[in-house]
């Protein structure tokens, strides 16, 4: 029988049972316990299950970027040997928001098209290679309209009217206008940043199996609970009937947070032809429709006094997404609480555009916004004469700056002091351009880094077996980010058994919900149930045992108290199970919490090509409870690597003629390679947060990219004394500027 402990997070948890426990896991730079599944290739992907009777589906995108669908010609593709049928009338077919939620659904099939590439068919068939062909030759005729495909067109649709997202699309504080008119020192600078794709390894794919009414979908997807209810709402079928199965993510940064139009697409399609059908999206596809990062263009407005000490924040937003989505890039989050100053004004407006949606890409919000506001406080240091670290520490807030409430932690300011000690920040000469090695000019920079803290509803069960063991349940997912072996550690911690004897499975609906991966939110939410459900257990052991949970000691599978020793099989039965879940409360109302860092540069700028090297890179960071050393600095590495790409390399390019995207695949969409990350440091701070979770962990996983450009572009204003305010920092951003060699 199983018992539920569940825990809302109105109160802090000064007291952690990770604290004391005996197993000596917690920290620790284990490695992923599903490791070995993944290097020789056993571990299962959503386009790599097999069926019988499977049929093939390809998809196919629209031609156009604005107009309706006239016809499409099936019968002439239906005829070719091999093929099935081709699926246009999606009754409830969906167009999935950037927060993984929907939008009403165009009645019998898409026949509006808003964007080039949407999904309009799909194309059935005995193989893939018949499908793929027939998919190619599918003529489709469409009545195209005008359509706007130019962000900064004169004429260019504004939307101001739009509801919050993580943060109020308009908010303000005091006077910033006054404030301007006042400070001894000011700053007004525009930062422009292009749409982004998230690029995962793997592509969307979804397998869909129909059995008596309900559906099984083998999918990618970071949040299996919410998006079982999104496709079930989309298919016209109770949550019940729908079961998502998705144990291994290769990838998604945001992209596979909500339903993408394959799964709809597949499960459409089995249901009609009453067999399994899976679909698989071209790289092409990737690019062109699913949720991509939004543009923006961020006015910065920064009001000094002659001591630097902030007395006014302006930070406008213009973001785009397509006509009826309210979701918009929250770039201004993290301004909100991360410096000083009285008077305050944050925004976001949407430009309505036919290009792709926009939507949530890894740190949504801190990873493009605190381009501008770091790269502005950067600007104002250089302005003002005062070191950039120093100027923070002067606007380093002791309680949040607009709620007027306490920081659950925060230890900006150590970061920036340990970084600075860790990286040579005293041997960064005070005018630009003066380091220079051969052909190549020298810089160092820095900035700030923070991402909100969230914890979301989740739930877990984790059952002992008389054999001493224990197995972990969760819809939880692993994203390439660590779940499996970071939960592992928990379980194993708090129940005293060994990596090896502990079993978790995750990414299935049929286990006990949970929030999935998204957020930065998965460790310390999924994490904070499978410890409630080991708290349950160890009082069920320790009553089992006759002695008081504060008395029992729990090691290598053995349950110690009151001068015994017995194995834990021998106290369960047939078996213990609970259930932990974990639910927000106050305490994210009372205090303001976030994760903190530093990030340090060098980089190397070629005098006579304006090719921007980076040389090396320290994040320094504070994210409470480190669960695991190695898949925490795992995280730390791959957010900074995003970082080189966001500021050096990565551009969404939209063809302002046709709204095409020009560049969707990895040929021409330069994520970065090997050779462009140079040897990169992790350092963690110590730190619990005792009003974050029980387990005193905070979000890790968006904390790395969060500012990491802003502190190369400083690096390369520090070799070349040029300020580029337009990402990527391109060649041709600076060739025109550079001094003579």
């Amino acid at each position: 029988m199983s018992t539920t402990n569940s825990l809302t997070m109105n109160q802090p948890v000064p007291a952690s049972l990770l604290d004391i426990g005996a197993q000596d896991l917690i920290g620790k730079p284990l490695d992923r316990v599903e490791g070995p599944l993944k290097v020789t290739g056993t571990a299962l992907y959503a386009a790599e299950y097999r069926v019988e009777d499977l049929a093939y589906g390809v998809l196919v995108g629209a031609k156009i970027g604005s107009g309706k669908i006239v016809s499409v010609d099936a019968d002439a593709v239906k005829a070719i040997p091999g093929v099935i049928d081709v699926v246009t009338d999606y009754d409830t077919f969906i167009q999935v928001s950037a927060q993984g939620g929907e939008t009403k659904a165009p009645a019998q099939g898409v026949k509006t098209v808003t964007y080039r590439g949407e999904i309009v068919a799909i194309v059935l068939a005995e193989s893939f290679e018949v499908a793929r062909d027939a998919a190619q030759r599918l003529e489709i005729v469409y009545d195209e309209d005008e359509g706007a495909y130019d962000f900064d067109a004169s004429d260019r649709k504004v939307d101001s009217k739009l509801p919050p997202n993580n943060v109020p699309a308009h908010s303000s504080q005091g006077d910033l206008d006054a404030a301007m008119a006042d400070a001894a020192v000011t700053l007004d600078v525009t930062y422009t940043t292009p749409s982004q794709n998230s690029a995962a390894m793997e592509p969307h794919a979804s397998t869909a199996v129909w059995k008596d009414g309900s559906l099984t979908l083998f999918g990618a997807y970071q949040m299996p609970t919410s998006d079982s209810q999104q496709l079930a709402k989309a298919l016209g079928v109770s949550s019940s009937k729908v079961r998502i199965i998705t144990p291994y993510v290769g990838g998604g940064f945001g992209s596979k947070l909500g339903i993408a139009p394959e799964s709809v697409a597949a499960a459409v399609a089995a249901k009609r032809l009453g067999r399994p059908v899976k679909a698989v999206m071209a790289r092409q596809q990737v690019f062109e429709a699913t949720p991509r990062r939004s543009n923006t263009e961020q006015r910065i407005r920064l009001a000094a006094d002659a001591q630097g000490r902030l007395t006014g924040i302006g930070h406008e937003t213009l973001a785009s997404n397509l006509e009826g989505q309210d979701f918009f890039e929250p770039a201004g989050v993290s301004t909100h609480f991360m410096y000083a100053g009285e008077n305050r004004t944050i925004t976001h407006d949407l430009v309505r555009l036919n290009w792709g949606l926009a939507g949530s890409m890894r740190a949504p919000g801190e990873a493009v916004g605190m381009l501008a506001v770091e790269g502005a406080m950067n600007e104002l240091a250089d302005k003002m004469g005062i070191d950039p670290i120093e100027l923070r520490r002067r606007n380093d807030p002791a309680t949040d700056p607009e709620k007027d409430i306490p920081y659950s932690s925060r230890q900006l300011t150590r970061c920036l002091d340990e970084g600075a000690k860790a990286f040579g920040w005293d041997k960064r000469q005070a005018k630009p351009g003066s380091t220079r090695d051969g052909e190549w000019l020298v810089g160092m920079g820095m900035a700030s880094a923070t991402r909100s803290n969230v914890l979301m509803e989740s739930s877990a069960c984790v059952t002992i077996t008389p054999a001493g063991t224990a197995v972990v349940e969760s819809a939880m997912t692993d994203i390439g980010t660590g779940s499996y072996t970071i939960l592992t550690q928990i379980a194993g911690e708090m129940l005293g058994l060994p990596i090896d004897r502990v079993t978790t499975k995750l990414g299935d609906t049929a286990y006990p919900p949970a929030a999935g991966s998204g957020g930065s939110w998965g460790a310390a939410s999924s994490g904070s149930a499978v410890y409630l459900a080991c708290e349950m257990l160890r009082e069920k052991l320790a009553d089992a045992m006759g002695v008081d949970p504060e008395a029992l000691t729990l090691k290598d599978g053995l349950a110690i108290g009151d001068n015994r020793s017995v194995p834990i099989g021998s106290l369960v039965g047939e078996g213990l199970e609970a259930t932990g879940t974990i639910k927000p409360g106050q305490q994210e109302k009372t205090f303001t919490q976030a994760s903190y860092g530093a990030h340090f540069a060098e980089v190397g700028v070629n005098a006579v090509t304006g090719e921007v090297r980076v040389r090396r890179m320290l994040g320094v960071f504070a994210a409470g409870r480190i669960l695991n050393a190695k898949t925490a600095r795992s995280q730390c590495l791959g957010g900074m690597t995003f970082g080189i790409g966001t500021a050096l390399t990565e551009e969404l390019i939209h063809d302002p003629r046709t709204g095409k995207v020009v560049n969707h695949d990895l040929a021409e969409y330069h994520v970065p390679v090997n050779a462009d990350v140079p040897q990169i440091e992790v350092r963690f701070l110590e730190e619990r947060d005792i009003h974050a979770n029980p387990i005193h962990a905070k979000g890790i996983g968006e904390l790395g990219i969060s500012g990491a450009g802003a502190a190369i572009a400083a690096a390369v204003h520090d070799a070349t004394g040029i300020w580029v305010r337009d990402y990527p920092l391109t060649l041709d951003k600076l060739l025109d500027q550079l001094p003579a060699v």
